[in-house]
């Protein structure tokens, strides 16, 4: 097992362990929505946001513990996301992370609901006092999470990916509604890190930029599965955006210009941690991780 591999791992198993106990159990009246919330969060999943969290906050020397919980937060809003992404409503999706959606294991309103319930966790998690014990820490995560997951980031994202025709082949306007709909949470992933590890501002700057250049790699290698992939590799369905007339990087560039923009991507996203030096080997190595994966 390589050094990456190790690592994420590790940043799996240590939210899963965190999410499992922070996760209410199924019992009583509730017992169906919680099963819903457990089915959803506890799922097979790369848990890439954790890893990204923890990974950059260990370069930066951030508490463990408080990295861990801001960690957790993060997965809660990334897993709600899914989970309303795949509804009727919204993208209509039978499979996420090789198993059925929630709505179809089991029903649309208690998927909004488990939706909705971790939504609110993560900032349950994050305004905890065992989070973090400074007050304006807890403050400042807070407001970093909504900025991301909100009308300004994640939502908005959406909002533009579900108008798709609207947008047509204007390459700056796919650009930003892939920056918001995934990159706003993988960049505040980061963020979080160097919150936590009290950067300096040439240390923050230097990973917001890294982020920035990995989540559109990271949706650009998204795009090109789901125009190239197999559902046996990706765990969820492919060609859906060809088939529903949805725009990506791949519709408006092609193929090649896409895999060549991700090189680039890769190759920017590298130099921005020189800062670091050897240091950063485990989130440099990311990179290559998320340009080579098939899932």
């Amino acid at each position: 097992m390589s050094l990456l591999e190790d690592r994420l791992k590790q940043a799996a198993d240590r939210t899963n362990d965190a999410l499992d106990a922070l996760l209410p159990r199924p019992q009583g009246s509730e017992a169906r929505l919680m099963s819903a919330i457990r089915y959803a969060a506890l799922g097979a999943g790369k848990r890439l946001r954790p890893f990204f969290t923890l990974e950059a906050g260990a370069l930066l020397e951030g508490d463990e513990n408080a990295l861990l919980r801001a960690a957790v937060a993060i997965e809660c809003v990334h897993t709600y996301s899914l989970v309303h992404d795949d509804l009727p409503c919204m993208d209509d999706d039978d499979l996420r992370r090789g198993q059925p959606t929630v709505h179809r294991q089991f029903d649309e309103a208690t998927a909004l609901l488990a939706g909705d319930a971790l939504l609110t966790l993560a900032f349950e998690i994050l305004s905890d006092p065992a989070t973090h014990p400074e007050p304006q820490m807890r403050c400042m995560l807070i407001a970093g999470l909504a900025k991301a997951a909100g009308a300004g980031g994640m939502v908005a994202g959406q909002a533009a990916d579900m108008a798709g025709a609207e947008i047509g082949s204007d390459l700056i306007a796919v650009t930003r509604m892939n920056r918001m709909k995934t990159g706003c949470l993988i960049n505040f992933s980061v963020d979080a890190a160097a919150v936590i590890g009290v950067a300096r501002e040439d240390q923050r700057t230097a990973l917001n930029r890294y982020a920035h250049d990995v989540g559109l790699a990271f949706q650009m290698v998204d795009d090109l599965l789901d125009a190239e992939g197999v559902v046996r590799d990706t765990g969820k369905a492919v060609h859906k955006d060809a088939a529903r007339g949805k725009v990506n990087f791949v519709t408006v560039l092609g193929v090649e210009q896409t895999r060549e923009r991700v090189r680039l991507l890769a190759a920017q996203a590298k130099k921005h941690l020189a800062l670091f030096g050897p240091r950063a080997r485990v989130l440099l190595d990311a990179v290559d991780f998320i340009v080579e994966r098939r899932y």
